[in-house]
């Protein structure tokens, strides 16, 4: 949707929940020296500034990025905090990374991303921050870029679907769009993020995912427990989970929420 501006909602703790993990997909296939495809159906601005009037005006990011790192929830080590601390290192203690600047801090030379974007003015603040020769930026929907785009070169690679879930429809759309990600590229991690509401519209995208034949099905609900945010907590799909990284995933949301919903 149009109206959506991550801005306001960076580095809560579903966003850390969400860039956790990925940057714990992207530690595991960078470990191998083969080069990747990294693609995003929603990547917003893709650096976020926790000092700007949104940021501040919600506050979130005290629940999240700043507790994490605080009491030192995941350790120095651990690819989100690296990824952190080399975009902080680059644009000051205030900058927050969104996926697209999560997987940048963490790719090789030679490894590709596509990001799409429609709103007007978060796609030309993700162009100008983020130009480069292994970078393409598409103003287009994802869910009608993510199909058309897959399977990329190199083939191998790595998928987020991080819609705003704005309507109600949403919920199915990202279902569907996971489904067809996945039978155009079969090979591909598709990591899904979804919010979890008391009126509980994402049982639609889980009952329709739980249901369809995925392969190494990695799912991470995490309540958010005396939270001030509208959400009630913040769930993961994850297809073709690599092996390395399934302890890390589920350590990781241990350490970020004391417990894990999900099952591997």
């Amino acid at each position: 949707m149009l109206s959506y501006q991550h801005g306001y909602h960076a580095g809560n703790l579903p966003d850390v929940h969400k860039h956790a993990a990925l940057a714990v997909l992207l530690a595991a296939l960078t470990a191998k020296d083969k080069p990747l495809s990294y693609l995003e159906s929603h990547a917003g601005r893709g650096l976020y500034d926790l000092a700007a009037p949104e940021a501040r005006k919600t506050g979130e990011a005290r629940e999240g990025v700043d507790a994490v790192l605080a009491r030192g929830a995941l350790p120095e080590e651990h690819p989100w905090t690296v990824a952190v601390q080399r975009v902080r290192a680059a644009h000051g203690p205030a900058a927050y990374p969104g996926s697209p600047a999560i997987a940048r801090a963490l790719l090789r030379p030679g490894d590709r991303m596509h990001l799409m974007e429609l709103h007007p003015r978060e796609h030309a603040a993700l162009e100008r921050g983020f130009r480069g020769p292994d970078v393409h930026i598409h103003r287009r929907d994802g869910h009608e870029g993510l199909p058309a785009l897959v399977p990329p070169v190199p083939r191998r690679g790595l998928v987020l679907i991080d819609p705003s879930y704005e309507v109600k429809t949403e919920y199915a759309a990202a279902a569907d769009l996971l489904l067809s990600v996945h039978r155009r590229w079969p090979q591909a991690v598709i990591l899904l993020w979804y919010p979890i509401l008391d009126a509980g519209l994402h049982r639609e995208l889980v009952q329709a995912l739980d249901a369809a034949p995925l392969p190494r099905l990695w799912r991470d609900e995490a309540r958010l427990t005396g939270s001030t945010l509208r959400m009630r907590g913040s769930g993961l799909f994850c297809v073709n989970t690599p092996y390395a990284a399934g302890p890390a995933l589920r350590a990781t949301s241990a350490a970020l929420f004391g417990r894990s919903d999900g099952a591997t």
